[in-house]
């Protein structure tokens, strides 16, 4: 089954991808905001979501979805999609080629610290790149399987993060990079965590984490991380979620992670 899932989830984030880039093409201009000016969604948001739903319901009736901007529809199969549609839209919005199509299927509840994600596909239409990983069956990018970049010092380390859009968490988080930038070789702040977690799937970043994360920013993106050899995870012992994510090589996570926790994060 795991081999199914992943094939539809693979076909439906090209097609939506196709979609994505062919309105980013004509034009795009903002719909509405979310939780504030700065948390924006385009009418493509919303098309290409609407399409990633009727493909998964015409394949598969009985299958729940979650996605960023139809919130869930239940099922009875003890199967869920998560979708971001878009992750990346204020990059999509200024037309950087750096944004893509998250599609993750998972096993129970969507919840992150629940659920037992089953196949994943991250697809950035702007460069054809396309991420995908099924569990226990390891991760590609394209063709090629990939591995996470072998173990490294901290200040050899190029590390990725990402950026809230409450003022006063940015805040603290700009303190936060402001502590790590003498001690790490770089910090890349790409917009896009879904592209994120396939980076360090593909060994482009060395380790990755960020605050205030939803399920579907980091669904495929942490499975493909994972079967990449990444250790995808949560403060302490917990499941990443809304309140922090950290991923990376296990050996690089845990001197961040004391970093991390020593400059207040």
């Amino acid at each position: 089954m795991t081999t199914e899932l992943l094939d539809l989830a693979r076909s439906i984030a090209l097609e939506a991808g196709e979609l994505a880039a062919a309105r980013r093409r004509e034009g795009v201009e903002v719909a509405a905001t979310k939780s504030n000016i700065v948390d924006v969604v385009t009418a493509a948001d919303r098309e290409v979501e609407e399409l990633v739903r009727t493909r998964i319901a015409e394949a598969r009736p009985y299958d729940g979805i979650l996605g960023e901007e139809g919130g869930v529809s239940g099922g009875s199969s003890g199967v869920t999609w998560v979708v971001d549609p878009i992750d990346g839209t204020v990059n999509y919005l200024y037309g950087i080629p750096h944004y893509a199509v998250s599609i993750a299927v998972v096993e129970g509840e969507p919840d992150p610290a629940t659920w037992t994600a089953l196949a994943g596909a991250v697809f950035n239409p702007a460069n054809g790149e396309l991420f995908t990983a099924s569990r226990g069956g390891g991760a590609r990018l394209g063709d090629r399987a990939i591995r996470v970049a072998d173990p490294t010092p901290l200040e050899q380390a190029l590390v990725g993060t990402g950026f809230a859009y409450d003022a006063g968490v940015r805040r603290e988080q700009g303190a936060v990079a402001a502590g790590l930038l003498p001690i790490v070789r770089d910090i890349r702040r790409g917009g896009t965590a879904a592209l994120d977690l396939a980076y360090v799937a593909a060994g482009r970043l060395n380790v990755y984490f960020e605050r205030t994360l939803n399920p579907w920013d980091h669904a495929a993106g942490a499975l493909i991380a994972q079967e990449a050899g990444a250790v995808v995870k949560g403060r302490g012992d917990a499941h990443p979620s809304s309140e922090f994510i950290i991923a990376g090589h296990p050996e690089v996570v845990e001197p961040l992670e004391e970093l991390l926790a020593s400059l207040g994060v």
